[in-house]
C-alpha cells in the first residue's frame, strides 16, 4: 500500500495543508512531506500520532473509501485490512461493522520487528495470546518475553511496546476496547 499517497488523499479530503496537519498532530511539516513522498516509512506509533491531527483511526486510514458490508459476519484472510508496516502485519477483524466496540487483531511480527521507538499509549484495555514465536512486551517499566500460549492484559493508558525477540515469526491474537484501530 502507498502510505504516502493515502495520507495525501486523506489530508486533501479533510481540506488540510501539510502545515496545518503537522500543527494539529504536533509533528514537523517536514515529517508530513517525507511521508507523503514515501521518503520515510512511519512506524505505527508515528502514523497514529499524525492521524490524531485529522482525527482518524488507523483502521479508518487504511480502509478510507473501502467498501465493506456493514453486517458482515465471516471474513476471509484477504478481507482483513493490514494496518501494519515495518515488518508487522496487523489484520483487523470487522472493520466495516457499524457498531464495532472492540478491535480484534491477528498480529504477525517478522524477526526483530517492533512497534517503534515511541511507546504506544491510548485509552482502554487490551489483551492477547501468543500463538507462535516470542514477543517482548514492555508495559510501563516492566518487560517480559512471552511465548506460545502465554497471554497479557493491561490498561493501555500505560506506555507499552511490542518486539519480536525470537528467531522466528511471532503471531499474536489480540483485542482492545474501545477500538483504537
Amino acid at each position: 500500500m502507498d502510505v504516502g499517497a493515502r495520507l495525501r488523499m486523506v489530508r486533501d479530503k479533510f481540506g488540510l495543508s501539510q502545515r496545518e496537519l503537522a500543527k494539529r498532530a504536533g509533528v514537523t511539516n517536514g515529517t508530513i512531506s517525507l511521508i507523503e513522498q514515501n521518503r520515510v516509512s512511519p512506524s505505527i506509533s508515528s502514523l497514529k500520532k499524525v492521524l490524531e491531527g485529522l482525527p482518524m483511526s488507523l483502521a479508518d486510514f487504511f480502509t478510507f473509501d473501502a467498501e465493506t458490508a456493514a453486517q458482515q459476519v465471516f471474513y476471509r484472510h484477504d478481507e482483513l485490512p493490514d494496518l501494519g508496516n515495518n515488518g508487522i502485519e496487523l489484520r483487523l477483524v470487522g472493520v466495516g461493522h457499524e457498531r464495532r466496540d472492540i478491535a480484534i487483531l491477528r498480529e504477525r511480527y517478522e524477526i526483530n520487528a517492533d512497534t517503534g521507538p515511541d511507546m504506544l499509549q491510548h485509552d482502554g484495555q487490551e489483551g492477547g495470546v501468543v500463538i507462535r514465536g516470542h514477543v517482548e512486551l514492555t508495559v510501563g517499566t516492566e518487560s517480559r518475553v512471552l511465548g506460545p500460549g502465554d497471554a497479557y492484559y493491561f490498561d493501555s493508558q500505560q506506555p507499552h511496546r511490542f518486539r519480536n525477540v525470537g528467531d522466528e515469526i511471532c503471531e499474536v491474537v489480540s483485542a482492545s476496547s474501545p477500538p483504537t484501530f
